[in-house]
């Protein structure tokens, strides 16, 4: 259970480790603010034999006071599932980074789902859609042994990522 809470929260962090990437060639407002991010975050593992695990996750964090990234300083994993207590993140904070006004980055990921699931962080790519408030990820993003296969959460205040 706290393996797949880990898996949602590593996959929250790094689609928002994703929009920071993002702010490297885009901004991310409104700088300097705190954040939560509440959705629902889809991951498999080996702990759910290689099946997606459905939950809801929440990450935290502050956006750099210019606006160039934003840092995914926690994130808490909850669902009907007993995987989604499962997950534990580690290495954090991520780093959101915003590449264009649709695109991004979340790196540092890393989390365990009973173990870890990778031996090192990695990078994931992210979406970001202004009109929706929504940061997701465009496809399947591995982490080790472990996948993100969906993740959508809405950030609060509102972000908004310009070029």
């Amino acid at each position: 259970m706290q393996s797949i809470k880990t898996l949602v929260s590593v996959a929250s962090f790094a689609i928002c480790l994703g929009a920071a990437s993002m702010a490297s060639a885009a901004t991310i407002a409104p700088a300097g603010a705190t954040f939560s991010a509440p959705g629902t975050i889809s991951v498999s593992s080996p702990a759910s034999f290689g099946l997606p695990v459905n939950c809801n996750i929440n990450f935290t964090g502050t956006v750099a006071a210019n606006g160039a990234n934003a840092s995914i300083t926690g994130a808490t994993v909850s669902g009907s599932n007993s995987l989604c207590n499962v997950p534990v993140l580690l290495g954090l904070p991520w780093t959101l980074s915003a590449s264009s006004a649709t695109a991004g980055s979340v790196s540092g990921v890393n989390f365990k789902i009973v173990s870890n699931c990778s031996s090192s962080p990695v990078a994931i790519n992210i979406s970001w859609n202004n009109a929706t408030n929504t940061l997701s990820i465009p496809s399947a993003q591995t982490v080790g042994s472990c996948k993100i296969t969906a993740l959508s959460v809405n950030p609060s205040p509102a972000f908004t990522v310009t070029p």
